[in-house]
């Protein structure tokens, strides 16, 4: 008996050992939707649910679909392109790995455009299209409608997929009474990138504007993601046969009729009698990298910090009559417009009078997220020396502390989007603005995106040019006097993102400060998420949606505190 168990153990370890499958995806275009040779990242797309298109459920989460992805140079029409084993995938990195079932399968073309820099450099990057850099819409990208396929237990088997459709134009918004749209051209970033470059914006005018031509007025720039149009502004009630919808990040029925009330209440508002006169604007500045540029100058994207501080600012006031001087400026934002907000206060300390920067990108590079960039040697687990498996870093949490993504997700999401920084998500925009260039033209990787591995020589140039706390303390013999009651930073103590370990990080700094005090605020939300913007009476889904009224009553004051000798404080308020 025991040596028939044995023999039956051997048998069923081979038996039972799973077939290995073989499988390939030979994609190719139709000559219908383009007749020109195209460079871009070909896309692999695959899917177990058939709700949605499978390029619209790529994310760092549990319920992530499968991407795989591979670059293509001179492709022309009816060329065939496969997939295999060796392109890397996510969440599984090996195409043969896929589990036996039913599958939803697409393929779409990250066109690339290329760019003779001048640095001297030939890179090939997606141009933005009026969509703000997002793959999956971007006008000119071909893309196949969705087919299902059955992969079988040990199937070697190639399927084939023809991308007949292209995505198309984006059509722009259209001026209004109170909202003008402008667009110019960028004299310092045509320059870098070697080719026209533009910059826009969305602007909201006061109320009185052309009643006033007298009038001059302080500016607002609402600094974040890239706009389609100027949001959270409308001149009507809600909808009345509006289907109300859900909100699964905030858990609120009906948000689509909350954010419309919230719109209709800012324009009563933005008309009221007593209420400031303004000009806010929503600034447009993609770059081939991102759907904005982090609003600062940069090896790898250009000069945009000076570009949007002494081009499009100055061109803006001079259209609309703003006041036009740095005590009349003021930044605010949240997220990666509350980075911006602080680091275009810092970096140009006389242009602006005041940032209120609301749940920060990471403000202090020993807090990138959970990552120490000086002390860590890898930015997807902790070191240990007796566990058999590393401790993963997570990436991202809920206001109880669940987890449901890593680090290692992110960056293996935007490694099979695109290779060099070309992902166009969260990781590679931080390492486009902060990196050196490397000798490809490309940024330096700040760690190798697929074992985490940090590189040292990277970190330091970040920390010396992009690291706002660690420049602070540096400078704050020469920026104190500039930035003394200018700094407000407000962020949940529960952020999904863990940004507010760096807040308190800058938080310590600031409040040592001395010859002078910083004189700002730092201000927390009780197990608040991303992004909490310093409102104590209401929750995230409705303060996100007042931005452009939360701050004035403290733009006010600081005016009041710190307007020059004769400065106009009476036009704007037309008195």
């Amino acid at each position: 008996m025991k040596s028939f168990i044995s023999v039956a153990a051997i048998l069923c370890g081979i038996a039972c050992q799973p077939i290995s499958s073989n499988i390939s995806f030979d994609v190719s275009f139709d000559s219908s939707v383009s007749m020109k040779v195209l460079d871009g990242r070909l896309l692999l797309l695959i899917s177990t649910d058939d709700s949605n298109e499978p390029r619209f459920q790529i994310n760092d989460g549990p319920n992530t679909q499968l991407i795989f992805g591979q670059n293509v140079d001179a492709l022309g029409a009816n060329e065939q392109v496969s997939f295999g084993s060796e392109h890397f995938g996510y969440p599984i990195q090996n195409i043969n790995d896929l589990k036996p079932g039913d599958y939803w399968v697409q393929a779409l073309l990250h066109t690339y455009e290329t760019f003779n820099l001048s640095t001297g450099h030939e890179v090939k990057l997606p141009m933005d299209n009026g969509e703000g850099q997002q793959w999956n819409r971007s006008p000119g990208n071909l893309f196949s409608t969705p087919i299902k396929i059955t992969i079988e237990a040990g199937q070697s088997a190639n399927f084939s997929i023809v991308m007949d459709q292209v995505i198309p134009p984006i059509e722009e918004a259209k001026d209004t009474e109170w909202i003008k749209h402008i667009k110019m051209k960028s004299d310092l970033l045509s320059e870098f990138w070697g080719r026209d470059m533009y910059l826009g914006a969305h602007v909201l005018l006061p109320k009185g504007f052309e009643d006033h031509p007298e009038a001059s007025y302080p500016l607002m720039i609402f600094h974040g993601h890239y706009p389609s149009d100027f949001g959270g502004f409308r001149t009507t009630p809600p909808d009345p046969n509006m289907e109300p919808d859900y909100s699964a990040r905030f858990n609120v029925s009906g948000y689509n009729i909350i954010q419309q009330q919230e719109a209709y209440n800012q324009y009563l508002q933005w008309i009221s009698e007593d209420f400031p006169r303004f000009i806010i604007i929503e600034i447009q500045h993609p770059t081939p990298y991102y759907d904005d540029s982090y609003a600062v100058n940069s090896a790898n994207q250009g000069p945009y910090g000076d570009a949007i501080t002494y081009e499009l600012i100055p061109y803006i006031e001079e259209q609309f009559r703003g006041i036009g001087e740095g005590w009349a400026r003021f930044l605010y934002g949240g997220s990666t417009g509350g980075w911006e907000a602080l680091a275009v206060q810092v970096m140009y300390p006389d242009e602006y009078n005041g940032c209120f920067a609301a749940c920060p990108d990471p403000i202090d590079f020993r807090a990138y997220c959970l990552v120490d960039l000086y002390d860590n040697d890898n930015a997807y687990y902790y070191d240990s020396e007796h566990k058999q498996k590393n401790v993963p870093i997570p990436a991202h949490r809920d206001y109880l502390g669940a987890v449901n993504s890593y680090m290692q997700d992110s960056n293996f999401k935007e490694l099979a989007l695109g290779d060099k920084s070309r992902s166009g998500q969260q990781f590679d925009i931080w390492e486009a603005t902060y990196s050196p260039q490397g000798e490809d033209g490309y940024p330096q990787r700040i760690w190798d995106k697929k074992t985490g591995e940090i590189n040292k020589e990277v970190a330091e140039y970040w920390k010396e040019n992009y690291d706002l706390r660690y420049i602070l303390e540096r400078d704050w013999d020469k920026l104190g006097p500039k930035l003394q009651g200018k700094i407000n930073i407000y962020c949940g103590d529960m952020d999904n993102y863990y940004l507010n370990n760096a807040v308190y990080m800058m938080e310590e700094f600031l409040e040592s400060t001395t010859d002078p005090y910083y004189g700002g605020e730092v201000d927390y939300g009780d197990r608040a998420e991303h992004c909490w913007n310093g409102d104590q009476e209401n929750p995230n889904h409705i303060s996100r949606l007042r931005y452009n009224t939360m701050y004035v009553d403290k733009i006010l004051k600081r005016i009041k505190e710190s307007a020059p000798k004769g400065a106009d404080l009476t036009s704007w308020r037309y008195k």
